[in-house]
């Protein structure tokens, strides 16, 4: 769809600056008005991980006049494979304050604020409204929802990608936008999908390079949302598929019988991450009770629910592999016995605590999920494993 522009332009551009530009200035839908809009615009970047790292990069080469960095996590040395904003001197380093360095070191022209905390529903609308429009690099439902309502409740555009495997989607939400095409986050994805089917990159993997193609497109959409040049992807759906090498856009209607957003909610309760009612009893055992309890030859049933890929990067010995949904949908039941207890485990204990719930509905009486899951585990038990 086409959109007029979003930003106003700044009153001129300096010496330094047409010369810096000066290839965006050379182009017929960008030009000297279209940089100077790019000049005068706010943006916030959610995430600087495997989306943010390309995002942030070209952003701030584009010569976007401020930008806004939310992240609360800390450079991991498993990150670098795909976040290319950090470095190896980076680790354990705020991302927010990491990026920032990195892009000035890009542009110095570009004023960058970092927000070095958890976008909750308590501070989402103001954070956002500071802004003009938002670009969202997480990895996990319940945040996109909380960004896409934030959105629509201040009136933002929401520039929206995603990432999994080998595949990348991306895509232009404008509740409010010029016209009568006003889509949302919803209208894509009424309602998240169970917890068990919705894996992060964590758990499930990610092609590095995958981030630099998906980015790219979601930079590309910010420049020309506020430029005006182009055709927004806003009603259409970007899908690429790394392996086949293909690109293929799906058009987006409005959905039927969507929720009105009216105001922020729990997000954790509406994707299913916690419950509503108080928390059921879910037994825990530390690692080094584990340790001795395999120490002693005590009869436990040593579980990992992980994904195969995740066990060969590390696991405890004797353990028996079954990922998670294998068990709640109760196909592989059979192989563990009732009558001797159970430990679970998985890379930090969220999935063992779905499994273990499942399994208590099932009848199982003696269950312990292993608090930290085996992360834990290596950090205090074995550190001569690799960690993820």
């Amino acid at each position: 769809m086409k959109l007029p522009p979003l930003v106003e332009p700044a009153p001129h551009l300096d010496k330094e600056e047409k010369e810096r530009y000066s290839r965006h200035l050379l182009l017929p839908d960008i030009g000297y008005i279209g940089q100077c809009r790019l000049k005068n615009a706010k943006v916030l970047v959610i995430g600087a991980g495997g989306l943010g790292s390309p995002i942030l990069f070209y952003l701030a080469a584009a010569g976007i006049g401020t930008i806004g960095i939310i992240d609360f996590d800390v450079v991991d040395e498993s990150n670098l494979q795909r976040q290319i904003i950090h470095g190896q001197s980076d680790i354990g380093r705020n991302k927010a304050d990491s990026a920032r360095q990195s892009i000035q070191e890009t542009n110095r022209l570009t004023h960058i604020i970092c927000h070095q905390q958890r976008l909750e529903p308590e501070n989402a609308l103001e954070l956002i409204r500071q802004y003009d429009l938002v670009l969202d690099g997480t990895d996990n439902f319940s945040t996109r929802y909380l960004v896409n309502d934030a959105c629509v409740l201040a009136g933002k555009p929401y520039v929206w990608g995603s990432i999994y495997r080998f595949e990348g989607q991306a895509s232009v939400f404008w509740e409010n936008a010029p016209g009568e095409l006003g889509l949302n986050y919803r209208d894509l994805y009424p309602v998240p999908p169970p917890p068990e089917y919705a894996p992060s990159c964590s758990e499930g993997g990610v092609f590095g390079v995958l981030c630099a193609a998906i980015g790219s497109i979601m930079a590309t959409e910010a420049i020309k949302l506020i430029t005006g040049a182009g055709t927004s992807l806003l009603g259409r759906l970007m899908v690429y598929d790394a392996l086949d090498m293909t690109y293929r856009t799906l058009p987006l209607r409005r959905a039927q019988n969507r929720m009105t957003i009216t105001q922020l909610t729990d997000y954790q309760i509406f994707c299913g991450l916690k419950s509503q009612t108080p928390d059921e009893v879910v037994p825990q055992i530390t690692p080094q009770e584990l340790q001795k309890m395999l120490e002693r030859g005590d009869a436990v049933q040593l579980v990992d629910v992980r994904e195969p890929g995740e066990r060969a990067i590390c696991n405890i010995d004797n353990a028996i592999g079954i990922p998670q949904q294998e068990i709640i949908n109760g196909r592989s039941l059979k192989l563990l016995d009732r009558q001797r207890p159970v430990v679970v485990y998985c890379k930090m204990g969220g999935r063992s605590r779905k499994v273990l719930l499942a399994m208590q509905r099932q009848g199982f009486k003696s269950l312990f999920s292993l608090e930290g899951g085996i992360l834990n585990w290596i950090r205090q038990v074995d550190s001569s494993q690799a960690t993820y």
